[in-house]
């Protein structure tokens, strides 16, 4: 079976997913084109970011290879161009399309008798400057699709860097698409709900296309057209809340008429679920997290032996890689081992990122010349696409609790090839504490950590990673337990967890916990247990 061609990103729910949305650009165009509307989309919707080209071999080939890559159900999006691939997917495959979505989209944008389109001899034009100058026809279909915005020549450029994968032959093809297609009849035929969005302005879709297709599709009772407010072709650079709005009001409806439907008689057509993820209960706030690392900056270094002995044997983990581009020291903390990455890799930018923001101050000014500082979250990098050749990251995973989020952020961030290798801590770290406080109350006294299993379930789920994992028991000794809870709260990794009595660990209960800890006393000292993991994720 040939390989195909697509690129893509499947970016989980942030919150609890009402659906899947699978996003398809335009001609010329990409994926990042939909980035503006992720911040909106993701709090209720996983989604499947595509990058596509028209197929030379026609559309049911590009069809074919959406769907191999696509949720087994979803919502499919398609702007301009490719809201008539959308159409065409879900006339293909209707069982797996809960709701239909087009935005600044034609069903036939060629100009015929009775339908507004742009004409046969514009789009000719189009395919005449393309074979004689592609870089100077793209550019002047970028300004077209930006014409009418307030920032249209900075729309233009963005439009411009989005589709660099295109192959001139793609090109070609797409145009021909675009002169030829006519996806009315395919429309009129949907059985799911419909949502067109169209512009009040727009260079490439003539504002009484919305009247057209409004009277195409008179007679389905859940199809509607919408004009948004806008000025220009480019809704999802230049009005990405207008259309995320719209997009939210639409499927909670179209979800509700897919659930009526699975719940249909035997008689009626059957229809897939609809994934719906639901975010798990975070059990520490990412905000107390950052808040207690950053306090603890100043001092962390001083008590964290074993912090540094899992980060020295996480990079002799790493065998021979070459110089990437750009090494993420994710979880950087005070940028320990930030001059040892760069001995080991001294052509490769340096990138320490770390949700505390007090670290990372206490990091920029102990490596004031070290690379560059970010404040970010490993569960929703602020990085590129493909941006990263290697991810080193020490003991910070264990404070991710959607390893669905952070292995796709990951698997989105890494270059193809490129690596993370990590550490982070497994569920039976500090057990003889756990199991003293047991002991002595009910409450809840020590971070909970993810399994090694859900960890696995979660990277399985991200198309093109492979996830290995190696644990280890590594044990520290105290001669009371006062020093390893003076040493927790000192490294800022205390008790943050939302479950955690609100008020002051009393006298009695604290002495109980201290007796209990004893009944592990061995001749060396105190044990205290941690379940060091230790992971290498390849993008493939």
């Amino acid at each position: 079976m040939p390989e195909n061609p697509l690129r893509l990103e499947h970016l989980p729910a942030t919150g609890t997913a009402r659906c899947d949305l699978v996003l398809l650009h335009g001609w010329a165009g990409g994926r990042d084109c939909w980035r503006p509307l992720l911040p909106a989309l993701r709090p209720w919707a996983n989604l499947t970011l595509i990058d596509w080209q028209a197929a030379t071999d026609g559309l049911d080939a590009l069809v074919a290879n959406i769907l191999a890559v696509a949720p087994e159900q979803a919502i499919y999006v398609g702007w301009s161009l490719g809201g008539q691939v959308a159409t065409a997917v879900a006339a293909a495959v209707p069982e797996r399309v809960s709701a239909h979505v087009t935005i600044a989209s034609n069903p036939c944008f060629t100009a015929q008798p009775g339908w507004p389109g742009l004409p046969a001899t514009t789009l000719q034009t189009f395919a005449d400057d393309l074979a004689a100058n592609p870089a100077r026809m793209l550019r002047r279909f970028a300004s077209l699709q930006a014409s009418g915005d307030a920032a249209e020549r900075t729309l233009a450029r963005q439009l411009l860097r989005s589709g660099g994968h295109w192959s001139a032959d793609a090109l070609a093809a797409g145009l021909q698409w675009l002169k030829s297609l006519d996806t009315r009849a395919l429309l009129r035929g949907l059985g799911c709900p419909q949502l067109h969005l169209l512009a009040a302005t727009d260079a490439l879709v003539p504002a009484l296309a919305a009247t057209a297709l409004a009277a195409t599709l008179a007679d389905k009772s859940r199809a509607s057209v919408r004009v948004l407010d806008a000025d220009c072709h480019a809704l999802p650079l230049s009005a990405p809340l207008l259309l995320a709005d719209a997009l939210r009001e639409f499927v909670a409806p179209a979800a509700a008429t897919a659930a009526t439907a699975r719940a249909a008689p035997a008689t009626a057509a059957p229809a897939r679920a609809a994934p719906a993820t639901a975010a798990a209960a975070t059990p520490v706030a990412k905000g107390d997290i950052a808040a207690s690392f950053s306090r603890a900056a100043a001092r962390y270094d001083s008590v964290a032996a074993l912090q540094q002995d899992v980060g020295q044997r996480l990079l002799g983990r790493i065998g021979e890689l070459g110089q990437p581009a750009t090494v993420l020291d994710l979880g950087c903390g005070t940028g320990y081992i930030q001059p040892q990455l760069r001995t080991r890799f001294p052509q490769s930018r340096y990138l320490g990122m770390d949700i505390a923001v007090g670290m990372l101050a206490y990091a920029r000014g102990r490596h004031p010349s070290a690379g560059s500082w970010v404040a970010g979250d490993a569960e929703a990098l602020p990085l590129a696409c493909e941006s990263v050749g290697l991810v080193y990251s020490s003991l910070a995973f264990q404070w991710c609790y959607r390893p669905d989020l952070l292995f796709a952020e990951l698997g989105r961030v890494l270059e193809p090839g490129g690596s993370c290798f990590f550490s982070s801590l497994g569920p039976a770290t500090l057990q003889e504490l756990r199991q003293s406080w047991a002991a002595a109350d009910s409450s809840q006294h020590v971070n909970s950590f993810l399994p090694v299993d859900a960890l696995q379930a979660a990277a399985s789920a991200v198309r093109g990673v492979r996830l290995q994992l190696h644990s280890e028991r590594i044990v520290m000794r105290y001669e009371r337990v006062g020093e390893l809870l003076a040493e927790l709260k000192t490294l800022g990794a205390h008790n943050m967890n939302t479950g955690r009595s609100g008020g002051l660990t009393g006298r009695r209960r604290l002495a109980a916990m201290i007796q209990a800890y004893e009944d592990w006393r061995e001749p060396e000292g105190l044990p205290a247990t941690y379940d060091v993991l230790f992971g290498h994720l390849e993008k493939l």
